[in-house]
């Protein structure tokens, strides 16, 4: 487990499971949300970010967080280990409501209310989202290890238990 992408619905907990990770084996961290976002809420050129994530692709050693399905397909063709954030949309939800207000280090502003768009989109996510990666991970599962979790316990019990871990 050298090349890691953490992905699923926002607010499922994928942030805080890639720091314990990080922390927890050495491996370096990107945040895609950082990548993509600028501080003033607008973004950089889709190329541009393209062009970031193959040289961290490129990279022996990383974590990645973030969905962005479009880079899905590219990530998954270097990546050796994929953590799947599988939880309900409810959690999700409060998830993402439980840090309206607070500094968070994978995000360059703070929010202080749910804006409706991204509301909408973790509503909608395991409609137009889910079936997507499903498919995707699907097509991966005989050559990279894919760890799906179904809760945040699970995601915890995961890197509360990773001993030994040799880079």
């Amino acid at each position: 487990m050298k090349k890691v992408i953490v992905i699923g619905c926002p607010g499922a907990g994928k942030s805080t499971f890639a720091r314990k990770l990080s922390s927890k084996t050495g491996l370096p961290l990107y945040y895609l949300d950082m990548i993509w976002h600028l501080p003033d809420k607008t973004t950089i050129g889709r190329d541009e970010f393209i062009t970031r994530l193959e040289e961290i692709s490129g990279g022996d050693e990383w974590i990645m967080d973030g969905n962005y399905l479009h880079t899905l397909p590219l990530r998954l063709n270097y990546c050796d280990t994929v953590f799947f954030f599988d939880l309900p949309t409810d959690i999700c939800l409060a998830g993402a409501e439980s840090r309206l207000g607070i500094d968070r280090e994978d995000m360059p502003w703070t929010d202080n209310e749910m804006d409706a768009e991204f509301r909408q989109w973790i509503v909608d996510f395991p409609t137009q989202q889910l079936p997507v990666i499903r498919r995707l991970l699907g097509e991966v599962r005989h050559s990279i290890n894919v760890i799906t979790f179904r809760s945040r316990a699970e995601a915890d019990n995961f890197v509360a238990n990773l001993e030994n871990f040799t880079r």
